[in-house]
């Protein structure tokens, strides 16, 4: 079994498949994936972003990359198929097509130095065929995604560092900041007046589920040292206090950990629990801009295939 192959691997498969006449990425996909031995939990792998598979991106690169050295073209919308360029290369029976080859085409050289590729950054020299071997493995949305998920975990650490420097009723006001941006508790005023309420035995306070107070959310909170798991104990100490309480629903919040026997308790109860450790707490936090704000934001564009479109 092979792991998904980068988008210069495909382009040979990609092109060969193309000169059976015209195809689509998706309608390729399900061929390739045979081809490689792909799993279907490999086909269905999708970028961070939630938008497109892996598998489908990089076909997607593929094609788009060859079609700039001429050797696809797309007759119509969402179609491809081998230009007579491509089907000229393949009787040459090449072992490998990718970016180095492609630079030996005057119009793909062009194109991607213009586009930011190896050795275009920060340089007027013409683009090598052997300073493409720094081309990346990875498609350009995967590099973008790679880098905003290195960017969101150093910034889900720093979050937690601040809350655990800050003291134990800032943390509470965390809590209290995140849920009302998440639609809860109605006023920020209100909220902190319900959660501030202690000494309901495990319970730290309470939140109204919506504007009106129709139901209740108890909330739990530990601001824990990463080291320090939360076991089961712990959160069957919350659920007997709910219980005495004739609540049906609470929220564990920790900076920390949940062990697994914690999770697995809390999965099976008959009540509504909810565990939310560092990781899902900040990432909440991230989502819902509490205790963050933009510092830059990036606009990508794509090509609106709809304008294009004419009328019969």
């Amino acid at each position: 079994m092979l792991p998904i192959p980068d988008y210069q691997t495909l382009m040979l498969p990609v092109l060969k498949l193309a000169t059976r006449g015209e195809t689509s990425v998706p309608e390729m996909a399900s061929e390739l994936a045979a081809q490689f031995g792909l799993t279907k939990e490999e086909c269905d792998q999708i970028l961070p972003s939630g938008r497109q598979t892996v598998l489908h991106n990089r076909i997607h690169w593929a094609k788009f990359y060859m079609s700039k050295a001429g050797l696809i073209t797309s007759p119509q919308r969402g179609r491809f198929v081998a230009s007579e360029i491509g089907r000229d290369l393949l009787a040459k029976n090449p072992d490998r097509i990718d970016v180095s080859l492609l630079l030996k085409n005057p119009a793909f050289k062009e194109f991607y130095r213009g586009s930011g590729g190896a050795d275009s950054v920060g340089s007027t020299s013409p683009m090598s065929a052997s300073s493409a071997s720094l081309a990346p493995a990875v498609t350009p949305e995967e590099q973008i995604e790679a880098a905003y998920l290195a960017v969101h975990s150093a910034l889900q650490t720093d979050l937690l560092q601040r809350i655990l420097q800050n003291s134990p009723s800032f943390f509470e006001q965390v809590i209290v900041s995140l849920l009302v941006a998440m639609g809860y508790g109605g006023s920020h005023r209100d909220a902190t007046q319900q959660l501030g309420r202690s000494g309901d035995g495990g319970v730290d306070g309470v939140i109204n589920e919506d504007r009106l107070g129709l139901d209740r959310v108890y909330v739990q909170a530990k601001r824990y040292a990463p080291s320090n798991t939360v076991g089961r104990p712990e959160v069957q100490s919350f659920v007997g206090s709910l219980v005495g309480l004739g609540a049906t629903k609470g929220v564990f919040v920790t900076t920390s950990t949940f062990s697994q026997q914690a999770s697995d308790y809390a999965r099976n109860l008959p009540q509504r629990v909810i565990l939310l450790d560092g990781k899902t707490l900040t990432n909440l936090m991230i989502e819902h801009k509490v205790g963050v704000r933009i510092s830059r934001a990036l606009e990508f564009n794509r090509l609106d295939e709809d304008f294009f479109l004419e009328e019969d």
